[in-house]
């Protein structure tokens, strides 16, 4: 069972002496509220490393202030690039390319991204000694085929401990381009990880999939944003040839889009409480692939509407089960629709989400164990999950230092009495607000803290 690891934790993260929360039911029709979601993450790391890589200043705001993101800003100061932080705008000076600080010692906590995004970007420079440390669930979890991607175009990339895996030493010397290979069946952020190094390469870098990229949306989403920071970009509509020319990264100021992932949370609240929630700064005219979790609302039942400026759903008495729905493309919310699952007319069943095993936990088997917990019957597969309608019974709850099963898991907490998150600081890696938001929704969260 995953330990909290709380090195991993940051100056930003929340709850850090909470040993447990307790959620309250909520009042069935009593959730009527507009909220405002904090930025995105997916958005806030890659521009964060593109705007450091860049020549000149950059300025961004709306970012998301999380772990996540703190270990970014720190290991990019730490490599020469100034960084200054005022509430959720972050200005930096970017570097051109060429890091300042030739030897550094990073630590990049749990940061999925980070881990992806940051060695290609440290290989490009023309010189430099980095070793890069990662959280222990971090260092477990595989980043070879990067590695090797970035070996084949010119990297010098060493494994500190675990062939595979992290901790690394990366000896910047260049990346001289050309046409790489790469499947995308493992993870999308191996793909946006190349792509985002592709403008320092000495020439054009192709990118070519052998296969099919799960989650391909998010490669798009670095796709525009390289495209934003001036990167010349070339690519097929399913991504299977992507080309990037040489030619570096120019400053922007640009504003940060609210996380799809994180809304989420606060739709699936209104679902099950016969509830409304507005988003007030997020709409359908984004390429998050989570925003389309409003399809899977309507789906069960909910009334969504779709606004210029905002997205707002309302739940039912009873909500809708009886179907089967691959979660490929919206694969962090399969633990959103598992919790929401139980409490709907027939059984849910839940495909093509194996990958979610290496992430911050096995999600799927941390999923089907907590749900049985509570009484409810679940089927477990390689790549999914099954979930019947039942009563759960309010337990005390095992977060395994992942974010989303803890943010999960508190939504069933505001229809059952009696349950209670254990370690609820982790979800500081991506929303570390996220039970201040409950609480201004109404929810009745109680916290214990350690002794």
């Amino acid at each position: 069972m995953d330990e909290p690891d709380f090195r991993a934790r940051s100056p930003w993260a929340a709850l850090n002496d909470v040993e447990h929360v307790s959620i309250a039911p909520l009042k069935e029709g009593r959730l009527q509220a507009d909220i405002t979601i904090p930025g995105s993450k997916s958005f806030t790391n890659r521009a964060l490393i593109m705007a450091a890589l860049a020549e000149g200043r950059s300025t961004l705001s709306g970012i998301l202030k999380s772990d996540d993101s703190y270990w970014c800003i720190d290991a990019l100061q730490k490599l020469g690039a100034a960084a200054e932080v005022d509430g959720d705008t972050v200005t930096i000076e970017g570097c051109g390319g060429s890091w300042p600080v030739r030897e550094a010692e990073l630590y990049i906590g749990a940061a999925g991204t980070i881990a992806r995004f940051l060695p290609g970007a440290l290989a490009v420079a023309g010189s430099g000694t980095y070793n890069v440390e990662a959280s222990k669930r971090m260092s477990e979890r595989p980043v070879q085929p990067l590695m090797e991607a970035l070996e084949t175009l010119g990297a010098d990339v060493e494994y500190v401990g675990n062939e595979g895996s992290y901790p690394l030493r990366i000896r910047a010397k260049g990346l001289r381009g050309g046409e790489v290979s790469i499947s995308g069946r493992m993870s999308s952020q191996f793909i946006s990880g190349l792509l985002l190094a592709g403008p320092y390469a000495e020439e054009k870098l192709k990118v070519r999939i052998p296969d099919y990229i799960v989650q391909q949306a998010y490669v798009n989403i670095t796709l525009d944003l390289m495209k934003q920071f001036g990167a010349d970009v070339e690519y097929n509509e399913d991504l299977t040839e992507m080309d990037v020319l040489s030619g570096g990264y120019e400053a922007r100021n640009m504003a940060l889009e609210a996380d799809a992932s994180t809304a989420s949370y606060f739709m699936a609240l209104a679902a099950l409480n016969n509830g409304r929630i507005r988003i007030k700064n997020l709409t359908m005219q984004t390429n998050q692939p989570d925003i389309y979790m409003v399809d899977v609302y309507e789906k069960m039942g909910c009334t969504v509407t779709r606004g210029e400026d905002f997205i707002e759903v309302q739940g039912v008495p009873q909500l809708k089960g009886n179907f089967e729905i691959s979660m490929k493309e919206m694969s962090d919310q399969t633990l959103t629709l598992a919790a929401v699952a139980p409490f709907a007319d027939g059984p849910i069943t839940i495909t093509d989400v194996e990958h979610i095993r290496h992430h911050e936990s096995d999600r799927i088997h941390a999923a089907c164990t907590e749900l049985r917990k509570m009484g409810i019957k679940v089927e477990e597969f390689s790549d999914g999950l099954r979930i019947h309608p039942g009563v759960p019974v309010g337990v005390e709850l095992h977060s395994y230092d992942d974010h989303r099963v803890a943010m999960a898991l508190s939504l069933i907490g505001t229809k059952v009495p009696g349950v209670s998150i254990e370690d609820p600081g982790c979800v500081s890696k991506t929303c570390p607000t996220f039970y201040d938001l409950l609480e201004q929704l109404g929810v009745s969260v109680s916290y214990k803290t350690a002794k």
